[in-house]
């Protein structure tokens, strides 16, 4: 159990990566 719970927090973190990546892409354009 505490292996899959592993696995799946792993996941959200990528997932917020990306998007802070996205982000700082989106003000990257903006300046």
């Amino acid at each position: 159990m505490a292996k899959g719970m592993n696995r799946q927090k792993k996941v959200p973190k990528k997932k917020g990566k990306t998007l802070k990546e996205k982000r700082a892409l989106k003000r990257e354009k903006k300046q």
